[in-house]
């Protein structure tokens, strides 16, 4: 097949434009991305080679891609970034959120070829093949944005190994999705274990990558891992909480078994109705110890409620979404990843919405008006993305403290 940029520029432009003077396109590898509703993009192939499908959606930050893709969260789905340049600063061994990526696949417009920064040392090139990540380039990402927008996310399969577009695009059809799988499974901690570094970086708005005296350890917090990152884990030791990580599956007789002073409920991938083991536990939780819900926790919690979730049409993946906090009419700029929502409707009176998204007017936070706890539907920990909401961190010691009184 031509590539689909031959002939809509002149041939040095577009050499130029991928940094390759000396090399025809034709000797790059290609690399397609089909979708269900039957349309397919042509580019060219970096990171790895191979075949993945899942969820295409799309992320509005500018910056941030190495923890973009190092968040668990992103499990299962194929993340399509919005600005045009991606990879000029490379990839270091500190911006990860986790031990590795969980992307499906990574859809940019312009790889560059040319990275700087007195912290890099590895290019996204090198660093999706050492990942075994697929990565596609030279596509029209707002194209494929525009697609997602208007028909929903869409079900999709990237590949540099199928060339027939019309077993691509059958392929994508029957992909399983995100509806009803736990995909938690496949990002949560095998065991139990007690995170205690000797030091955390300091805060991101600091020069340098300094490290921060750490304060004695006051709250002991029970972690439940649906695929946390780490700089949750970090916010929460700054802050004087001494973190119990366990796995998803953990029942409530072993997370009692430690006495902490308050639950933590973390970020994970995947259609929260899909774990009706971590509904359980929680909702044996509650009223026992404060609890803090972000994200999938966030949702996990309006299950165990008694509420109901629902799959947005797009979602908010992003580092610009705007959120007002009800009581007080402020508004903070959020760090957001989810395809699911609360449907504040089913939940019980006693309920409170906290948070709203200005955007698309769905729950961004709630709160029990008679037992501790709440929660919230974006990444108060941001990496990337702005520092508005680090107090909700404060909050959940505040209620910890007031709880152990």
């Amino acid at each position: 097949m031509n590539d689909p940029l031959r002939g809509q520029y002149p041939e040095k432009f577009i050499y130029k434009f991928y940094g390759c003077e000396r090399k025809a396109m034709n000797e790059f590898m290609k690399a397609f991305l089909a979708l269900e509703d039957g349309s397919v993009f042509v580019g060219r192939a970096f990171g790895a080679t191979g075949e993945k499908d899942g969820e295409v959606v799309f992320n509005t930050s500018m910056m941030g891609y190495q923890e973009i893709l190092t968040d668990p969260s992103y499990k299962g789905q194929i993340v399509t970034m919005t600005y045009p340049l991606i990879g000029n600063y490379g990839i270091n061994d500190i911006d990860v959120e986790s031990c590795r990526p969980w992307v499906e696949g990574f859809v940019v417009h312009e790889k560059s070829t040319i990275f700087s920064n007195y912290r890099s040392n590895m290019s996204l090139d090198d660093y999706l093949k050492k990942n075994n990540i697929i990565g596609i380039e030279g596509v029209d990402t707002r194209a494929i944005t525009r697609r997602t927008r208007i028909n929903g996310a869409l079900k999709g399969i990237i590949t540099t190994v199928e060339a027939d577009l019309k077993t691509l695009v059958e392929k994508a059809r029957k992909s399983p999705g995100l509806v009803g799988r736990d995909l938690v499974q496949e990002v949560t901690s095998k065991e139990t274990y007690h995170w205690d570094p000797d030091n955390v970086l300091s805060p991101q708005w600091l020069p340098g990558d300094k490290t921060v005296p750490l304060p004695k350890k006051k709250y002991k917090v029970a972690v439940m891992d649906f695929g946390i990152k780490l700089n949750i884990l970090r916010m929460l030791r700054q802050r004087g909480c001494d973190c119990h990580v366990f796995p998803a599956s953990t029942k409530y007789d072993q997370i009692m078994k430690i006495q902490p002073d308050g639950l933590f409920l973390s970020n994970g991938p995947g259609d929260p109705e899909g774990l009706p083991y971590a509904v359980e536990t929680i909702s044996q939780c509650i009223g026992k110890v404060p609890i803090f819900g972000i994200c999938l926790g966030h949702q996990l919690l309006g299950l165990a409620l008694g509420g109901k979730t629902y799959k947005l049409k797009f979602g908010n993946r992003g580092g610009n979404q705007p959120v007002m906090h009800i009581p007080t009419k402020r508004v903070e700029i959020t760090s957001q990843n989810h395809g699911f929502a609360i449907d504040m409707k089913t939940l019980p009176k006693e309920i409170d919405q906290t948070h709203i998204n200005l955007n698309d007017k769905t729950c961004e936070g709630l709160r029990h008006t008679q037992k501790p706890l709440f929660s919230v539907q974006y990444h108060p920990e941001s990496s990337p993305g702005p520092h508005d909401s680090e107090y909700l961190f404060e909050m959940f010691t505040e209620l910890m403290e007031k709880h152990k009184n």
